[in-house]
């Protein structure tokens, strides 16, 4: 039996028969339903985009990831090992990539999805912090968690956080360099997140971007200076930050816009996450402006 043959299955498919009606009904409404699974189906988690919490200890990095994950406060214990968890946005706040989407749209929701890292703050510990810096996985930006009631000039909490912040943004210079020799350097924003500004104590936030600016000129100086007495010397060509030096260099005062050179986008919000008044609608407005 031929195709051609009036009893032929090709034949019978393609003859306005109740077959080929059928038949071409289902094909007609199935495929751009399987279509739109594929297209818009949900990431998976190891995609979602994530945010790193830095900070030093008792800075209040695991209270505000329990805040933006329950959206309620609650008591927390200092960190140990690292704890991720998959935060979406609050209602009223949108998502950059959300911004031509309608608001009935389904997938909407999905692109307010992301991955928070919180990660140790003690001297012994930050390692588990500089390994997400150095081999990170859809890493939109950095929260670096401050006690704007601890870092007053000349305080030991001020050179802690400064240090610790000097090595995380030296780390991300240095990201920034290599990414830049391959041609695919990306913009890496980080938040100063003043925490605690319901105490009576607290630094406003412009202060305490103020004296974490001056902290870092002094911890840039001093290891400049370690650097040339171990024989180390900087020479035509050569780049600052492959000597370790953050921003313009191991001279002058430092600025955060320095790094902006290096696409390392810094930025300065205060808030409170917990206390009278909980308040950390900045930092939601950032991350969202991010996502």
């Amino acid at each position: 039996m031929s195709w051609s043959e009036s009893t032929s299955w090709t034949t019978s498919l393609l003859a306005p028969t109740p077959l080929a009606i059928a038949v071409t009904l289902i094909i007609a409404v199935v495929t751009p339903v399987v279509l739109h699974f594929i297209v818009h189906r949900s990431p998976s988690t190891t995609s979602l985009p994530s945010f790193l919490l830095l900070g030093p200890s008792n800075a209040g990095k695991t209270s505000l990831l329990t805040l933006f994950e329950r959206h309620i406060p609650a008591t927390t214990h200092t960190s140990q090992y690292p704890l991720v968890v998959e935060v979406s946005l609050p209602v009223k706040i949108g998502a950059a990539s959300s911004k031509y989407r309608s608001s009935n749209d389904p997938t909407s929701q999905v692109h307010k999805r992301f991955l928070l890292i919180d990660t140790p703050g003690h001297g012994k510990l930050r390692h588990y912090a500089l390994d997400n810096l150095i081999k990170p996985q859809y890493l939109k930006g950095i929260v670096f968690v401050v006690d704007a009631a601890n870092v007053t000039p000349g305080s030991s909490g001020l050179k802690e956080a400064a240090e610790f912040l000097y090595d995380v943004l030296l780390t991300l210079q240095k990201r920034s360099t290599a990414l830049k020799t391959s041609g695919t350097l990306s913009e890496i924003p980080v938040l100063i997140a003043a925490n605690k500004l319901d105490l009576f104590t607290a630094l406003p936030a412009a202060l305490v971007k103020n004296v974490l600016e001056k902290e870092i000129t002094n911890v840039r100086l001093s290891r400049s200076k370690g650097l040339l007495d171990s024989g180390i010397a900087i020479h035509d060509g050569d780049s600052v930050d492959d000597k370790g030096w953050l921003g313009d260099g191991g001279e002058g005062s430092f600025e955060f816009s320095q790094l902006e050179e290096a696409n390392i986008i810094v930025t300065v919000g205060g808030g409170n996450v917990v206390g009278d008044g909980v308040n950390i609608k900045m930092w939601w407005d950032w991350i969202g402006s991010i996502l």
